[in-house]
């Protein structure tokens, strides 16, 4: 059975392994990004742990599957653009250079586009039609996901939908899971260092009063975000991922409720709201789903 080595590049942590082509994860490990160290520097790490899987595996690898944050040029494997958390990365040439090293081919693609493909294929999207994946963080990040295959747009740049304008702002600014520790520690008179999500959501459980008005602010600019998505896309379900959306029992209900106040009744009831499936091994799984398409393996 044929085996793929797998990386998921974050700005926090790589995490990478050995799938298989029944796409079983048979190894899994992860180490920290370094960001600050820049491009060139990855690709060295990535070298180093193509290097360390491949002793891993009887015989050898057949190919190379990368998940990585930044805007991917899907057809040339390469870095185009890319925020200032990972200095030096636009350019990066995985494809070019991981082929030449290692003799399989390689393919690559953005971290959220594989994770919504993850959860399309074998996640809570799975068998979708249409399907609007977005990842709730320090910012936020989105996938269009149409028969299968991710949408790219015309230059690879679709569904960036956390720099869409909202309210003399943008959707990431006012929705991401970064606005709560803002708020709460603002609101209480408190430095922000002292708060972080799950405190804050085992606040609002014990009925802190401002911690709740802070979640449901954040749940109310996701809905009408996700909203204006649906407006265009019209899709069969919307799915979140993210560290923060560990806390569905919470969050569920009260997303939910936002998206059906923006969305005309006609569309809200076609639209489905789930929680991503894969968690922690989205990037790894969307990658090898990636090469996939990509090769014409499934």
């Amino acid at each position: 059975m044929n085996k793929y080595v797998s990386i998921d590049i974050g700005g926090t942590a790589i995490k990478y392994g050995i799938i298989r082509e029944d796409a079983e994860i048979i190894c899994k490990r992860s180490m920290k990004t370094e960001a600050w160290k820049g491009g060139p520097a990855i690709l060295q790490k990535v070298v180093g742990l193509v290097e360390e899987m491949k002793q891993e595996v009887p015989g050898e690898i057949s190919g190379i599957c990368i998940s990585t944050a930044g805007m991917v040029d899907t057809k040339e494997g390469s870095i185009f653009y890319s925020a200032p958390l990972i200095p030096n990365y636009a350019g990066t040439q995985f494809k070019k250079t991981l082929e030449e090293m290692f003799q399989v081919p390689c393919e690559v693609e953005n971290d959220v586009n594989c994770a919504g493909l993850a959860e399309n294929r074998s996640g809570a999207a799975k068998g979708a039609k249409v399907a609007l994946v977005l990842t709730i963080g320090t910012g936020i990040g989105g996938c269009i996901v149409i028969d299968g295959k991710v949408f790219h747009g015309f230059s690879n740049s679709a569904c960036e939908v956390g720099y869409m304008h909202m309210d003399d702002s943008d959707f990431q600014t006012l929705g991401a899971a970064s606005i709560l520790t803002k708020k709460v520690a603002e609101w209480k008179g408190e430095q922000e260092n002292i708060w972080d999500g799950y405190h804050i959501f085992e606040e609002a459980k014990r009925g802190d009063e401002l911690c709740n008005r802070a979640i449901d602010e954040m749940c109310d600019v996701l809905g009408k975000g996700i909203a204006n998505i649906c407006y265009v896309i019209n899709p069969e379900i919307v799915v979140l991922g993210g560290g923060i959306m560990a806390q569905e029992e919470f969050l569920k209900d009260r997303i939910k409720a936002a998206m059906d106040k923006y969305l005309v009744s006609s569309i809200a009831k076609h639209t489905k709201l789930a929680f991503a499936k894969h968690q922690n091994d989205a990037g790894m799984l969307g990658a090898f789903y990636h090469f996939c398409n990509a090769r014409h393996l499934m």
